[in-house]
């Protein structure tokens, strides 16, 4: 089990993300400018779900990178290094999000939740994301890592809920103060980019 520090640290990492301007953020707050708050939590329901998939397959999968060699956990560690500094960079210079809700049409709770889980589960990069994330707040010291990655996945998963469920119901001034203030969405960007920068730079340090 982490210790309290790490798990301080991981959380706060992960709430600075999931406020971020990223597709999935932006479809709920779209969704719930749109068609009311009930459709944007449902949204963020199925996004969550899908999570659960990405963190057993990074759970997993990690685990026994950790077991094997020391060769394997290098390539991963700096795969993983680059990944992030390559998110930092398109943070850095990314421009505000149009926000078009014109061609959005109403959606059915099934089809509002279902979206949320495919949107997710059929994107590699949040397990990209997650394979380059969540093991460097592990200890190989502190018990099977397994249990730790799941213990981050839910730590992720309700802090996710927690952030995208705000912003479904904050979603109307939201929505018009990004709309009208490209600086704020700026100043979102190059705070994700900073933290993505600082985690490649941890990664990259992290030993075996």
């Amino acid at each position: 089990m982490q210790d309290l520090n790490t798990l301080i640290a991981f959380t706060t990492a992960s709430v600075m993300l999931a406020f971020a301007p990223g597709p999935d953020n932006i479809f709920v707050l779209t969704q719930s400018m749109v068609y009311g708050r009930s459709a944007g939590f449902k949204i963020t329901l199925g996004l969550c779900t899908g999570l659960i998939v990405h963190t057993s397959i990074v759970a997993f999968g990690v685990s026994a990178i950790f077991q094997t060699s020391i060769l394997a956990f290098s390539i991963l560690k700096y795969l993983g290094a680059l990944y992030l500094l390559y998110l930092a960079w398109m943070a850095f210079r990314a421009s505000a999000a149009k926000i078009d809700t014109s061609k959005n049409r109403q959606m059915t709770s099934r089809e509002l939740y279902r979206r949320g889980i495919i949107m997710n589960i059929t994107n590699p990069k949040v397990s990209i994301f997650f394979m380059a994330f969540l093991p460097q707040f592990t200890d190989t010291s502190r018990g099977n890592i397994t249990v730790q990655l799941f213990l981050l996945g839910f730590i992720f998963f309700i802090v996710t809920i927690g952030v995208f469920g705000l912003i479904s119901q904050l979603a109307g001034f939201i929505g018009k103060y990004l709309s009208k203030s490209e600086k704020a969405e700026k100043a979102l960007n190059i705070l994700a980019g900073t933290v993505f920068a600082a985690l490649a730079v941890k990664l990259a340090l992290t030993r075996q």
